[in-house]
């Protein structure tokens, strides 16, 4: 990687040493990158496409038919544009991975991270996307397959626990056995909330009104306050990581010439 090192540079004779920026360019430009998809994420589910917060789940097939015919434009727009920027959480997972891989904890368990988010983008992202842009491009379509398709892509959303819940495990245990303290520990007790929130949101499968309801205050309103501050402070600490990566900082893959 090129590399912006905090190493001192010389401007002339007599004048004194400016010091470069922390950090490697492309560690930069991909925080940036994450910052960036994250905030185009948070409009297009919650702003256009009102997937979060969610609409009820106790509704039969006529008011699933009338709600998609009000939002027909925002889920549109906003989903549209998300499928255009999907690859963006692949940017996200690999620099997490990245640093992952940084850890004294071995690079299983960043593989093993990149490999779970991937493969739950499909159900926990991708499946949404497509089922609710497929009921509002065609709103002919007999109320009761709307509704299948309001059910699924809610239900997909934030009922896809399994692959989330086994990439926050392997990112805890990376961060609790790692002796390079590339994250502090505290931050793998606040991704094990994580996987306490994606265990509590299994009963929203079993129950359609009330507290463990995919629009419940435990299944829902939790979760997103835990995920708010697990973002925050992987944000925060990434800052921090980015600006460690220094010139000496050894790449993780050599040329074949240097082994």
């Amino acid at each position: 990687m090129t590399d912006t090192a905090t190493t001192v540079t010389e401007d002339g004779p007599g004048k004194p040493a400016r010091p470069e920026r922390a950090g490697k360019r492309e560690v930069w430009l991909f925080y940036w990158a994450f910052s960036i998809f994250y905030t185009a994420l948070s409009v297009g589910i919650c702003l256009l496409g009102r997937a979060t917060p969610p609409p009820r789940p106790d509704v039969d097939a006529l008011q699933a038919t009338a709600w998609f015919d009000q939002h027909q434009w925002g889920i549109q727009v906003g989903f549209v544009f998300l499928l255009v920027i999907a690859g963006g959480a692949a940017i996200s997972n690999g620099m997490i991975g990245y640093f992952m891989m940084r850890m004294s904890s071995g690079r299983t368990l960043a593989y093993a991270y990149i490999a779970s988010m991937g493969v739950g983008a499909i159900p926990g992202f991708q499946l949404l996307l497509v089922c609710w842009l497929t009921a509002t491009f065609r709103p002919d379509r007999e109320p009761r397959i709307l509704y299948l398709l309001y059910d699924l892509g809610m239900l997909s959303y934030n009922g896809s626990l399994g692959c989330f819940t086994a990439a926050y495990t392997v990112m805890a245990l990376a961060i609790l056995y790692d002796k390079n303290r590339i994250f502090p520990k505290w931050f793998a007790y606040v991704t094990i909330w994580q996987i306490v929130t994606e265990i509590m949101a299994t009963q929203m499968w079993l129950y359609n009104s009330g507290a463990f309801a995919w629009n419940g205050v435990i299944t829902l309103y939790i979760a997103v306050v835990v995920f708010g501050v697990w973002i925050i402070c992987f944000l925060a600490l990434f800052r921090i990581a980015a600006r460690r990566e220094t010139a000496q900082t050894p790449a993780l893959y050599e040329p074949e010439g240097a082994r």
